[in-house]
């Protein structure tokens, strides 16, 4: 190579740099961009869920940030799982829900136990009891098998990653596609993982730090449906951050008792979206808070109704709004949206339509099951 072909190569890669570092106003990257496209769990419709194939393959569909669930290793190393309970018994032994191949291995046999998480009796195989060693002995399995039976053609073949291979591979596709793709985690049982002594918050700041995405114009905005620990963070970190919205009450008001009655639907009044802004980035509430779902008498889902104040409300508190999640099987679609034969809930819907319902409301990105979905939906979009 010579000088003058290094020289034009630095160069190129330089400007590379600064135009995925684009700044606004504030020095805070031009990022996520509109109507962002988030790879829910990867594409998780796809391939198995929290796999370098589902993030790759989200990626690979147009995804702008894919979002791995953190959860802990018994040595303390985050890794990607929906649940920290890898494999989940019912009451007469049978499987309810496994991600993972563990009951196949003898040798983890006497690791299962049942704990209580988040108030909730559950018996199975947890992550805080595996080293990362062990751990990634293990391979992946899809989780919903009844839903996706397709997926299950990639069982066993795909291990457990790390929030750091996950890094590794978001910045590696970045650089080689030109285009900032982002990471959004979300932290799982926070309080449950705090009273064990192993909480979540310093090593994913830490890991965060190591790779030089501890401030606000990285491209990570880290979610969870608890309050107290994004508050934590946000007073140790500058990270962007979202706070998801559900049903019922965030876990850490429900371990305070009595001190503290609030709910889910406390958060999303115009006071409560003031205090979230506070210290988020995003409010993240389940969709049907934005549009909510017209039910016939028997409390079938027929198709979407008027939408809420939500997204305005929320705006005008300086808050970006990101919905959840979009998945584009029949199971999941209210009939209006269901496609043919409507009575296969492994089929698919039309999920483009119900995202760009969700669009128009102003919301600022969507928690998808397939990228490519999500994406059609966000650049079909007649402005």
């Amino acid at each position: 190579m010579t000088a003058t072909s290094a020289l034009a190569k630095l160069v190129l890669a330089t400007s590379a740099a600064l135009s995925l570092a684009a700044s606004g106003g504030d020095g805070v990257p031009a990022w996520p961009p509109e109507r962002a496209v988030i790879a829910h769990r990867g594409a998780s419709a796809l391939r198995p869920e929290h796999t370098l194939a589902a993030y790759q393959k989200a990626i690979d569909d147009g995804a702008d940030l894919i979002e791995p669930d953190l959860v802990i290793t018994k040595d303390g190393v985050l890794v990607a799982r929906h649940e920290n309970a890898i494999a989940i018994l019912n009451a007469d032994g049978t499987v309810r829900e496994a991600t993972t191949n563990v009951m196949e291995r003898p040798e983890f046999a006497d690791r299962k136990t049942t704990k209580v998480i988040d108030g909730k009796s559950i018996t199975g195989w947890f992550t805080e009891d595996f080293t990362l060693a062990e751990l990634k002995t293990l391979r992946a399995r899809e989780r919903i098998p009844a839903a996706r039976p397709a997926n299950t053609a990639y069982n066993d073949q795909f291990e457990v990653p790390t929030l750091q291979e996950v890094i590794d591979l978001v910045k590696a596709q970045s650089a080689a596609r030109g285009r900032t793709i982002g990471i959004e985690p979300e932290t799982k049982h926070p309080t449950y993982f705090q009273s064990i002594g192993l909480p979540l918050e310093p090593p994913l700041l830490a890991t965060l730090e190591k790779n030089g995405w501890n401030h606000k114009a990285a491209p990570v905005i880290v979610q969870s449906f608890e309050v107290g620990n994004l508050k934590a963070i946000h007073q140790r970190s500058n990270v962007r951050l979202a706070q998801l919205v559900g049903n019922g009450r965030p876990y850490d008001f429900v371990a305070q008792g009595a001190s503290n009655t609030r709910s889910y639907a406390d958060l999303v009044t115009p006071a409560g979206l003031k205090e979230i802004a506070t210290y988020a980035y995003a409010v993240a509430p389940h969709k049907e808070l934005i549009i909510p779902l017209v039910r016939d008498a028997r409390r079938v889902a027929t198709g979407l109704g008027q939408p809420t104040s939500l997204v305005r409300d929320a705006h005008a508190a300086g808050l970006k709004v990101q919905a959840w999640t979009f998945r584009p099987e029949n199971r999941f679609l209210p009939a209006s949206l269901k496609g043919q034969p409507d009575s296969d809930a492994t089929a698919r819907g039309d999920s483009v339509a119900e995202i760009q319902a969700y669009l128009q409301t102003g919301v600022d990105g969507v928690f998808t099951d397939d990228a490519a979905v999500g994406r059609r939906a966000v650049d079909g979009l007649q402005p």
